[in-house]
C-alpha cells in the first residue's frame, strides 16, 4: 500500500487517487490488475491487536508477517506481536518508540499518530480471526500468482534440455508447499518448540498400547527394537532375492493400512490415532499381484493355487469373503515401473494432500531412476541422488519411507550368509542417508538347496535334522538404527501364503484363560 492509500484510507477507506493516475494516457486500453489485497482487514486486524493483545492468540497460529501485502502493516504486526511473546503490552504507545524513525506517511500523518488512528477506529476481538483468514488466503492468491507468473515465464524461456515434466514437478511442489503451509520449510526452531513436540511424542507412546512412539508393524518383537516406524525417517529392508523382502513389506503395509483409525478432535478436525494411510510403489509387481498376496495371506489360501486357479469352493468363498472386508483398506498402490524419485515424490505429495498420507513404501530402490545428469555420473551418483531424495521427502512429509533394496551377491560366496551393511549395492549413499537398514534373512533357503543325495543316508538325516531345525524361521536382522539398538529378531514365515508372524519357541505354550 502506498503512503496515499494509508494517509486518504485512514482505517476501512482505500485510495481512488491512484486507480485515477495516468487518466488520458493512450496506455488505458490495457486493463491493469493489481494483485489481490484487502487493506481495511489488515488495518482492522492490528487495530483489534492494539487494543486487546489477546486477539493475537487467534491468528499466530497461521499469520504471519510476510502475508500482509502492506510493508508497513507487516512491521507492525511483527513488533507487535515480539512484544506480546516476550510478556508485554502491545499498544499505539508502547509501540511509538519502534517507529518514531519511519517517515512520515504523509505531511499530516506520522507512523506514530497512524498507530493511535489503528486503535481508534478498531473493532470487536471476535472478527480477529476472520479478517486474519481474509489477510491469509489474500497472501496465498498472490502467492498463486506469482508462481503462474514464473509458470509461463519458464515454459517461452526454458533450455533445449529441460523437459515439461520437470517444470511440471517443480511447480507442483511448490503448489504443494503452499498446500501445507506451515509444515515444512519454516527455516530454523527455537528448542523449546522441539521439546514440547517430543514431550507430546513420549506421552502418546505412554499412553498407546504396546508403548510405540511411531507406526505398529504388527510384528511384536520388530516393534520392540524399532519403537515402530518413526516419522521423518527412511527404512531400508535389504536381502538377497527369494528371502523374502517384499512379503515383509506386504506385511507391514497391510497391518498398518488396517489398523487405521480416526477419531474427531474438539475443534472438529479429524485425527489418525492409530494406523496409516498407506502408499506402495510397486516398481516390480503389479497392483494385482500384490493384492493377489495380501488376499492369500489373509485368507490363508496359499497364492500359487490362487493363480493356477486349483482352489475348491470353500476356499473361493474365503476369497470373496476376505476381498470384500478389505476394499475398503486405505492402501493405495502405484504400480508405474521406472519412475524417477521427483515423480515418486510429486505423487506422495498428492496423496498426502488428497487422503492424507502416513506411510510410504517402495519396492524397489535399485528401479528407481534419478535425473539424467546424475545418471550419466554413474549408477552410484544416481542411487546417492535416490537415497537422499526419499530421505528429504520422508522429512518433508513427515512420514516414514520404506525402501527395499537389493544385496550384491557376494553374500552368496561366504560360509555365513547373513548379511552385513557392505553387502547393501551403492552401499554408501543408502548406509548414509537411511535412518535404519533391516536385512532379511531365511537360513532355510539355503539349507533347502544343500541337499545331500539320498544315498548318502547319513549326510541325508543330518540335512533333514537341519532343514527342520530352521523350518518356517525368519531373521531379521537390524544392522543400523540411529534412535535405537541394533540385533537380530526371529520371525515365523509361511512362505506358501507369504506371511511373516510374531516367533514362537518350540517349547512354546499357548497363555491360559481362565
Amino acid at each position: 500500500m502506498s503512503k496515499t492509500a494509508v494517509a486518504q484510507g485512514g482505517v476501512g477507506q482505500a485510495s481512488a487517487q491512484e486507480a485515477q493516475e495516468g487518466a488520458g494516457d493512450p496506455l488505458d486500453a490495457i486493463p491493469f490488475r493489481e494483485a489481490p489485497h484487502n487493506i481495511e482487514a489488515e488495518q482492522a486486524l492490528l487495530g483489534a491487536i492494539l487494543v486487546n493483545n489477546d486477539a493475537l492468540d487467534r491468528v499466530s497460529s497461521f499469520l504471519e508477517p510476510r502475508h500482509f501485502f502492506d510493508p508497513l502493516h507487516a512491521q507492525i504486526f511483527e513488533t507487535a506481536a515480539k512484544l506480546i511473546q516476550s510478556g508485554k503490552q502491545a499498544t499505539p504507545v508502547t509501540l511509538k518508540t519502534f517507529f518514531e524513525g519511519f517517515e512520515p506517511i504523509d505531511d499530516d500523518l506520522t507512523v506514530p499518530q497512524y498507530l493511535g488512528r489503528l486503535a481508534a477506529n478498531a473493532t470487536s476481538i471476535i472478527n480477529a480471526k476472520d479478517y486474519g483468514q481474509t489477510i491469509h488466503d489474500l497472501a496465498v492468491r498472490r502467492h498463486l500468482i506469482e508462481i503462474g507468473e514464473e509458470m509461463v515465464n519458464t515454459a517461452y524461456e526454458a533450455d533445449v534440455d529441460v523437459p515439461p515434466a520437470a517444470q511440471i514437478e517443480a511447480a507442483e511442489q511448490r503448489l504443494y508447499e503452499i498446500a501445507e503451509t506451515g509444515k515444512y520449510g519454516q527455516g530454523f526452531r527455537d528448542f523449546g518448540g522441539a521439546l514440547v513436540d517430543a514431550i507430546e511424542m513420549a506421552s502418546a507412546a505412554y499412553q498407546r498400547d504396546g508403548g510405540l512412539s511411531g507406526l505398529a508393524t504388527g510384528l511384536r518383537d520388530l516393534d520392540s527394537k524399532l519403537g515402530g516406524l518413526q516419522a521423518s525417517d527412511l527404512i531400508i529392508i535389504a536381502g538377497r532375492p527369494s528371502m523374502g523382502k517384499t512379503a515383509l513389506a506386504t506385511n507391514i503395509a497391510f497391518n498398518i493400512a488396517r489398523a487405521y483409525r480416526t477419531e474427531t478432535g474438539e475443534g472438529g478436525e479429524e485425527r489418525v490415532v492409530d494406523g496409516a494411510v498407506v502408499g506402495f510403489f510397486s516398481l516390480e509387481m503389479s497392483s494385482e499381484q500384490l493384492a493377489t498376496r495380501i488376499i492369500s495371506e489373509q485368507a490363508g489360501v496359499p497364492s500359487e493355487k490362487i493363480r493356477r486357479g486349483k482352489i475348491n469352493e470353500e476356499e473361493f468363498r474365503r476369497l470373496a469373503e476376505v476381498a470384500h472386508e478389505l476394499s475398503s483398506l486405505p492402501l493405495y498402490i502405484d504400480q508405474t515401473g521406472g519412475i524417477s524419485v521427483a515423480q515418486l515424490a510429486a505423487r506422495a505429495r498428492r496423496l498426502k494432500r488428497q487422503k492424507g498420507l502416513g506411510l510410504i513404501v517402495v519396492d524397489y530402490l535399485q528401479l528407481l531412476t534419478g535425473s539424467s545428469r546424475r545418471a550419466m555420473e554413474g549408477r552410484v551418483q544416481e542411487v546417492s541422488e535416490i537415497t537422499t531424495g526419499l530421505k528429504a521427502l520422508a522429512k518433508e512429509l513427515e512420514v516414514p519411507i520404506l525402501a527395499l533394496s537389493q544385496l550384491s551377491r557376494q553374500v552368496e560366496s561366504r560360509e555365513d550368509k547373513r548379511p552385513q551393511l557392505a553387502d547393501l549395492r551403492e552401499s554408501g549413499s543408502i548406509e548414509q542417508d537411511a535412518d535404519v537398514v533391516m536385512f532379511v534373512f531365511r537360513e532355510e533357503y539355503y539349507v533347502a538347496r544343500a541337499e545331500p543325495a539320498v544315498t548318502r543316508v547319513e549326510e541325508h538325516q543330518k540335512w533333514m535334522a537341519e532343514m527342520e531345525r530352521v523350518h518356517g524361521i525368519a531373521e531379521v536382522i537390524i544392522g543400523k538404527q540411529r534412535h535405537g539398538p541394533t540385533g537380530i529378531v526371529k520371525l515365523q514365515f509361511s512362505a506358501d501364503v507369504t506371511r511373516f508372524s510374531d516367533y514362537l519357541p518350540p517349547d512354546h505354550l499357548p497363555e491360559r484363560l481362565d
